[in-house]
């Protein structure tokens, strides 16, 4: 084989090398994206927000989400621990007339305990254990972030922590009733069906609002 011809042969692999790894490049960038929105929905724009609009960054860290958390499997309840979660979130509900603080902080504490005996990290790791909960359960992730961050303590100012303002009646309220529907999917007993989440609460009467009303608020 003459010189010049294996030249030739260099160029050409070298070439194709190149245009593969721009199709790579370009898939990641493409499509890669619109894959993590379409599997984080809101959690998605939520870190994009964090990040200041900065995609790249956004979805550097949710994919990053995904190696970690992406093949953790999640463990069934038994019908006891189900029926222990149930009855814990109704005497938080029942209990939030007389004391919102208290009742979310409990929410915020039985969530974090459901998470934990289905799999996810300790609810020691909050961070990590939202991290792995927006992997698996992305549409309502944010219910556990609101509670959280609702019941963080507060300065003297009456700020959190972090800065925010401490919450409301109202905010504590809203807070708890959006983390239900994580609840509901950590405890549920049977496969996930097609019907939406709001669809599914349109037929049941919400009492713990209507309640919350009559009490005077």
């Amino acid at each position: 084989m003459s010189t010049g011809l294996i030249i030739a042969l260099i160029v050409i692999v070298a070439a194709v090398v190149v245009v593969g790894a721009a199709m790579t490049l370009r898939a990641r960038g493409g499509n890669g994206g619109r894959n993590l929105r379409r599997r984080f929905g809101p959690e998605y724009d939520h870190v994009l927000a964090r990040h200041d609009g900065d995609t790249k960054a956004a979805e550097r860290e949710l994919t990053e989400r995904l190696e970690r958390h992406g093949g953790l499997h999640e463990r069934p309840l038994e019908p006891a621990e189900r029926e222990r979660f149930e009855a814990r979130w109704a005497a938080a509900q029942e209990h939030f007339v007389d004391s919102p603080r208290e009742a979310v902080a409990e929410v915020d504490r039985l969530i974090s305990e459901v998470a934990g005996a289905r799999g996810f990290p300790d609810g020691g790791q909050y961070e990590e254990q939202l991290a792995a909960l927006s992997v698996h359960h992305a549409g309502h992730v944010q219910g556990y972030r609101r509670v959280h961050r609702a019941v963080a303590p507060t300065t003297g100012t009456g700020t959190s922590a972090d800065g925010t303002p401490g919450a409301d009646t109202e905010e504590l309220r809203a807070a708890m009733l959006e983390a239900r529907a994580l609840f509901e999917e950590l405890t549920r007993s049977e496969p996930r069906t097609p019907v939406s989440h709001k669809a599914q609460h349109a037929h049941r009467p919400n009492r713990f609002f209507h309640r919350h009303q009559v009490a005077g608020r």
